[in-house]
Parts: structure tokens; C-alpha cells; sequence
């Protein structure tokens, strides 16, 4: 019988986060990944470990948060994203369109949700909540998802890792206008023209094997 090229995975590095990702893509359907509380508890599990983030996609900008793209589900039924926030960076008030759930890696960020009227007008929506290492937000078109996040920090760099439902990069959404709610067109695109290699297992093979070893 031939051996198997079955290598156990570890509980660190890229394995953990190549784990989350065929739970996500075992999650999906033929057309989607909804959100579901399995699929929040693999999210939550991934973010309460801070030992699998490649150090690529961990570098600030010394002027804009940067959005690096960790997977993109082949049919875009989802993304994953690591945000990088830099000493007092943030967003401009902005929606989705799609869901998503925000979970905290390292440091910590503070979200303000807002509300638009019917004229258009948007105002904050209760208190500002702020994201320590392992929690998780939730985040869902249908019941209002214009926030503003801003890096809790004003002296070092906050990390935050995102699952949205959908090619996030390349979803048409908006920014407001937080005076007057006018809204704007925007596409966020992603801050590297690369992702980790997470498909490389090439080293335990080998050591797996013990005719390479000698």
C-alpha cells in the first residue's frame, strides 16, 4: 500500500490559517457563505491565536491604513483581510454591501456606527465600541453597517483581521459625507499585489518522508 501524503498540521503558522480557510470554503454553498455560527466560531478561533499572520501583512503606512488580502475564495463568495492601522489612522465613514465580521488581532480599535435617515441625513449611533485582541464584531447590510474605525492607539500599530462575504476589494460601495450624508462611490482595492503562499507545504512533506532524511 502506498504511504500516505497526509502531513498533520500544527496548531501555528500558516497551517492554522490555511484551516480556517477549508472550513470557510467547506461552509459555502454552491453560490455563497452566509453567515452562520459555525462559521463566527472559526472566525472567532482564528483571531484569538496571534501566531499565524504573515509578517507581510503586517507592515503600517506611515499615512493610510493599509488592506492586505490574506484569500479570495475562487468564485469570490468571500475574503479575508488584515487591517493595518498605524498610530491614529482611520477610515472615512464608509458602508460594506456587503456582511462581514471584524475580529481584533493585535492592539485595538475603536468603531463608531452611524445611522441615515431618510433624507439622507447620517448621525452616530450610540457610543463608540472599542475591539480587544480576540473579540469579534458583526457586521450586516440589512440591519446598518456605516462605521468609521478608527486605531485605539495614538503611539503604536493596532491589527485587525476582516471576513467579508464577498470580494471586498472589488465591491462598489460608499463613503458619506458626515455632515451632510452625501454619499460617494468608492472601491477599496487592496494594499499588496500579493498574498501568502499559503499552499506551500513542501517542508513537512520532506520531513515527513525518511528516505530524505538520511
Amino acid at each position: 500500500m502506498p504511504a500516505s501524503n497526509t502531513v498533520p498540521e500544527s496548531n501555528t503558522g500558516l497551517d492554522r490559517l490555511r484551516r480556517f480557510i477549508a472550513t470557510a470554503t467547506r461552509l459555502a454553498s454552491a453560490d455563497a457563505l452566509a453567515q452562520t455560527p459555525a462559521l463566527q466560531e472559526a472566525f472567532a478561533d482564528l483571531v484569538r491565536h496571534d501566531d499565524w499572520l504573515p509578517e507581510a501583512c503586517t507592515a503600517p503606512h506611515p499615512q493610510y491604513y493599509q488592506q492586505y488580502l490574506l484569500h479570495c475564495d475562487p468564485l469570490e463568495r468571500f475574503s479575508l483581510v488584515s487591517f493595518v492601522w498605524g498610530p491614529g489612522q482611520s477610515t472615512p465613514v464608509h458602508d460594506h454591501e456587503v456582511w462581514g465580521y471584524v475580529g481584533m488581532l493585535r492592539g485595538a480599535e475603536v468603531n463608531q456606527r452611524y445611522v441615515r435617515h431618510a433624507d439622507g441625513r447620517i448621525e452616530t449611533l450610540g457610543e463608540p465600541s472599542t475591539l480587544h485582541p480576540g473579540d469579534v464584531e458583526r457586521l450586516d447590510p440589512a440591519e446598518g453597517d456605516i462605521h468609521r474605525v478608527s486605531n485605539a492607539h495614538a503611539d503604536r500599530v493596532s491589527i485587525s483581521v476582516h471576513l467579508y462575504g464577498g470580494n471586498i476589494g472589488a465591491v462598489s460601495r460608499h463613503v458619506y459625507d458626515p455632515a451632510s450624508g452625501q454619499p460617494k462611490p468608492f472601491v477599496s482595492g487592496y494594499s499588496s499585489a500579493s498574498m501568502p503562499n499559503l499552499w506551500d507545504r513542501s517542508a513537512a512533506v520532506r520531513a515527513s518522508i525518511p528516505a530524505l532524511q538520511r
